[in-house]
């Protein structure tokens, strides 16, 4: 059937301003990260965007290399768009990423101008536009000089190829010195995309005040710590689930420990009328500097118990507390050694 959107999907969303820009992002937005790529049901995909936008999600992020295979997320949604969403591009904020592996030989990794301008070019083939809305470098590149990057960021901007850019996984000292790097070009940075969860709390050391300081947005990814903070593994390494693939998710990271703290955490939770994926999201966005949780979804049910969590973003003086006594380092960082690269000087 044709879609139209929800006339009343702004009735109860909400919204908050990136940094400080023009730009307001949905307080939990869809990431395509996973369930979305050429090996899953496409009209499952569908229902999930159309769900998410029905609800005032405007925001989905991609990038070039998510799947699996590589690219196809992009080709999807770019099938999405013309099934369901191109009446409503100026409505939605679509993102994409470069960064990591994506095609054989040496251009076709991490952050020279000419891998970045490449993958922005295929990407917006793939999905059939002109430009897309936030264009990141998706990690920091431990080789290429950080003016090379910045640089092409910039060009990509003036190009008309993308309206802003950001960062992923870069820790503070390089996030300034690139959004310096920016700012002397006329590009501002407008965003981070950083992992964080309360197993992950790394950008609380110095990450999150130095975006603010800048004024600089920050998006949130992994709240769930890719699933652990869900009632999925109160009872450990389910069969089915992304651990016991051991695919992007390892079950070694599912410790004793790690059970202990989410079993925790979720009776703090069921306290609050939550469950504990609600809590995991609401926590992540208790802090004003965390622009939008960024959020995937396997079912439309998933989804909609996700964005739930909207329903009480509150905590108590007391609720925090305990939840700190148990939201501490779970291992679970995967991006740790990402976000600990310096810059290279040119």
């Amino acid at each position: 059937m044709p879609y139209t959107a929800d006339d009343q999907r702004y009735a109860r969303a909400n919204f908050r301003r990136c940094g400080r820009s023009g730009l307001d992002l949905p307080a939990i937005s869809l990431g395509l990260w996973q369930n979305f790529g050429g090996t899953d049901v496409f009209e499952t995909g569908r229902a999930i965007l159309r769900r998410a936008f029905d609800r005032g999600v405007t925001h989905f992020d991609l990038a070039n290399n998510y799947g699996p295979p590589p690219g196809s997320a992009e080709e999807n949604f770019g099938r999405w768009m013309d099934l369901d969403f191109r009446p409503y591009r100026d409505e939605l904020v679509i993102s994409t990423k470069a960064g990591w592996d994506m095609w054989p030989g040496p251009y076709g990794n991490f952050g020279s101008r000419k891998y970045l301008v490449a993958s922005l070019d295929q990407g917006l083939k793939r999905m059939g536009l002109d430009y897309v809305d936030i264009f990141y470098h998706h990690r920091p590149d431990p080789k290429t000089p950080l003016e090379e990057t910045m640089g092409a960021l910039d060009a990509i901007v003036r190009s008309g190829k993308a309206l802003y850019v950001g960062v992923s996984s870069y820790g503070p000292d390089r996030t300034r010195e690139a959004h310096a790097m920016l700012k002397a070009m006329g590009t501002p940075m407008l965003i981070h995309q950083p992992s964080y969860s309360m197993l992950n709390r790394w950008v609380e050391e110095k990450l999150l005040d130095t975006l603010t300081t800048l004024g600089v947005g920050c998006i949130a990814f992994s709240p769930l710590a890719q699933g652990l903070l869900t009632d999925k593994y109160l009872g450990g390494v389910p069969e089915g689930s992304r651990a016991a693939k051991a695919k992007s998710f390892s079950p070694d990271l599912v410790t004793d420990e790690n059970v202990a703290r989410i079993r925790a955490l979720n009776e703090i939770a069921k306290a609050r009328g939550q469950s504990l994926a609600q809590m995991a999201i609401a926590w992540v966005l208790r802090n004003p500097a965390v622009t939008s949780a960024l959020i995937g979804a396997r079912t439309v049910a998933q989804l909609d118990s996700s964005l739930d969590a909207l329903d009480n973003l509150e905590f108590s003086g007391e609720e925090l507390a305990a939840i700190d006594r148990s939201a501490t380092e779970g291992g679970i960082d995967l991006w740790r050694s990402q976000s600990s690269i310096g810059r290279q000087p040119a």
